[in-house]
């Protein structure tokens, strides 16, 4: 599965059913997502997952989130309740488009279109909390191990990077069938059987996977939490990786590092690399 293909799929999920397509839940499809539902699940999923990084000891900068595979933003607006401005980047112009669309964050978030297999646009050590669900699973393993590499490398000093990935299918009769069928099999029957705009590929990444990535990046492995929330057929695994060094004193230096007063933005408009 190349890039562009990758690419043209989630362009036409976007245009036809983008809601559904981020978060497929049962009775959704077809347009039927309550758009304060769905934005609500996002601010649930962030405000715990920061309840999280304060379990864990963690205390990232609050100036600028990345949200990777950003779709049409429901985790970037729910970001931007935490931090000054929120990067959401994604491979489709359609759901970046919609996501410009419901955007509700009063100009604290910014959505770029990424077509690169890296994320050379952004500007290693500038992001203080990299954030990423229900995006990696989607991609071909070795593209998805690459961007493992691009998020230790943008974090800045005492930064963190929470990313969610498909571990293992379950056991139930669809999680058998995306054990053993072939993707060009899954790929038929999403669109002829199911009725998908397009396929939605998925993959699972191990422990061991995520560990070798970040392994010379300086980054650490701190957690690895289980976290079946989204149901479906697949079992789910969040990560968390911290940079080295200590997040600034946002009540220091920097002006911009002020929560509040959105500072220079991690890249600029337009087509992100």
């Amino acid at each position: 599965m190349s890039l562009d293909q990758l690419q043209d799929d989630w362009t036409r999920l976007g245009k036809e059913d983008p809601l559904w397509a981020v978060y497929v839940a049962p009775g959704t499809k077809g347009g039927k997502w309550d758009v304060d539902a769905f934005f609500a699940l996002g601010r649930e999923e962030v405000d715990g997952v920061f309840a999280e990084f304060q379990r864990l000891g963690l205390a990232p900068g609050r100036t600028r989130a990345l949200d990777f595979g950003c779709g049409v933003g429901r985790l970037s607006q729910a970001l931007a309740e935490h931090v000054d401005e929120v990067l959401g980047i994604d491979i489709s112009p359609t759901m970046l488009e919609k996501a410009r669309e419901l955007d509700r964050s009063g100009g604290r978030c910014r959505f770029v279109l990424n077509e690169a297999t890296d994320l050379a646009v952004v500007p290693s050590g500038s992001v203080d909390v990299v954030y990423s669900s229900l995006v990696l699973q989607h991609m071909p393993p070795e593209l998805a191990r690459g961007y493992l590499r691009e998020f230790a490398r943008i974090l800045a000093p005492g930064g963190v990077a929470a990313f969610q990935v498909a571990s293992r299918p379950t056991m139930s009769l669809k999680g058998l069938v995306f054990r053993l069928a072939p993707w060009p099999l899954l790929r038929w029957a999403q669109q002829r059987l199911l009725g998908y705009p397009a396929p939605m590929r998925m993959s699972r990444m191990t422990s061991a996977d995520v560990r070798g990535e970040l392994e010379g990046t300086g980054a650490r492995l701190v957690a690895a939490v289980d976290d079946d929330s989204y149901g479906g057929h697949w079992h789910y695994t969040r990560y968390f990786v911290a940079a080295p060094g200590e997040a600034p004193d946002p009540g220091e230096g920097d002006v911009s590092a002020t929560r509040g007063t959105p500072g220079p933005s991690a890249s600029p408009e337009g087509p992100a690399a």
